[in-house]
């Protein structure tokens, strides 16, 4: 490792709330900044990948404000790597499963009165063109053409920005 990199330990949020919302917002405003890096270099799968985990850290950053609402959702136990046991909400906020998001992201939605369901959508559309790439035939892809997707990168990295800007200023300088 070089002596310019970063390295942010993210606390699990049942520890220390505020240290992980700090840790996943500076994940996201990075993920979407190496989403548009990675686009101008014209490398569409990696950027796909970046945008996609911009958002899913903006999502853990907001599920832990409203840990509470989304706990009357996931009801449960689930036990950690470490076997601890914890309540599926906390385990929902600190992985931010991918099969869970768009019904975090409703649930978010709802709380703070952002347009958050939709991009996830398109966030999710993502990260399966990553793995994926184009398919004209629309089987294996939802995505036939490269000016689409260049497109929905740019726009999931911009409503990251957008959301930082207007509800975490103070950890953002973008």
């Amino acid at each position: 490792m070089d002596g310019g990199s970063v390295v942010i330990e993210l606390e699990k949020p049942w520890r220390d709330p505020e240290g992980y919302r700090r840790g996943r917002l500076l994940e996201a405003k990075y993920e979407a900044e190496l989403a548009l890096k990675f686009l101008e270099e014209g490398l569409y799968r990696n950027a796909a990948g970046k945008a996609f985990q911009a958002w899913k850290a903006l999502l853990a950053a907001l599920a832990v404000e409203h840990r509470d609402k989304l706990a009357e959702r996931f009801k449960g136990v689930r036990t950690t790597r470490d076997g601890r046991r914890v309540h599926l909400a906390d385990f929902v906020v600190a992985f931010m499963p991918t099969g869970y998001m768009l019904a975090v992201a409703k649930d978010l939605e709802e709380a703070t009165g952002l347009s958050l369901y939709d991009m996830t959508n398109l966030a999710l559309s993502l990260h399966e063109f990553q793995y994926n790439g184009l398919d004209k035939s629309g089987v294996y892809s939802r995505y036939p053409f490269i000016d689409l997707v260049v497109e929905d990168i740019k726009r999931v990295a911009n409503a990251v920005f957008e959301i930082l800007r207007e509800r975490n200023a103070r950890y953002i300088s973008k």
